[in-house]
């Protein structure tokens, strides 16, 4: 597995980018133009056509440039499903301390979902990477200010659900770290040149929120 430092991989552009249905025959070219737009990371959900074939292209042809993980994985068992295809990182909708102890203990990076600051602490004290804040609609900024308040200042937060360009700015502002892409960025319909078009939509908001 390629050891790729999380923080300073996504330090130039702190995007997760959500591959929610994507098919194993797509997958190269996909990641592939989200690469070539600058993305540093890409999730693919479990709850995608052979999600684990999807991973493994993807670690084969870019794992050692950008970070590539497998999302929505709600039990301990597919954490090592994931390592053994080559997967950096484990995202959750929710935090399950089984799930993020299973990554840990396998050195990848752990991603579990949290909705309120008693989820959030549980998930860092079970040794949890970043804080997936979902889902964002439940969590507009006002409310990510008021955790960001109370956390350690070294916690990641990533807003994720229903982000547009237009959040970008106001949840930056509020203290969030970076931004899990799903539907907005990428739909199993989805064109290379739309993904394109909607990645440098996401890239430009974030250039320039941030100088």
């Amino acid at each position: 597995m390629s050891h790729l430092n999380w923080e300073a991989t996504l330090a130039p552009l702190p995007f997760v980018a959500i591959l929610r249905g994507l098919q194993p025959k797509n997958a190269e070219k996909i990641v592939g133009q989200l690469c070539e737009s600058g993305f540093r990371a890409v999730e693919i959900p479990f709850n995608s056509p052979d999600p684990l074939k999807s991973v493994e292209l993807a670690v084969h042809k870019f794992g050692g440039d950008i970070l590539i993980g497998g999302g929505t994985v709600l039990e301990a068992g597919n954490v090592e499903r994931i390592h053994d295809v080559g997967g950096q990182f484990v995202v959750s909708p929710n935090t399950d301390h089984a799930v993020i102890k299973a990554t840990k203990s396998l050195d990848m990076i752990s991603i579990p979902g949290v909705s309120s600051p008693t989820e959030a602490f549980a998930a860092l004290q079970a040794g949890a990477d970043v804080l997936k804040l979902f889902p964002a609609e439940n969590l507009p900024p006002i409310v990510v200010k008021a955790m960001r308040a109370v956390l350690p200042k070294e916690s990641w937060l990533m807003p994720v659900g229903g982000i547009n360009p237009a959040a970008i700015r106001p949840y930056l502002e509020a203290g969030a770290n970076g931004f899990g892409l799903g539907s907005s960025l990428f739909g199993p319909g989805s064109t290379l040149n739309e993904i394109a078009k909607s990645a440098d939509l996401f890239i430009s908001s974030y250039k320039t929120a941030t100088t």
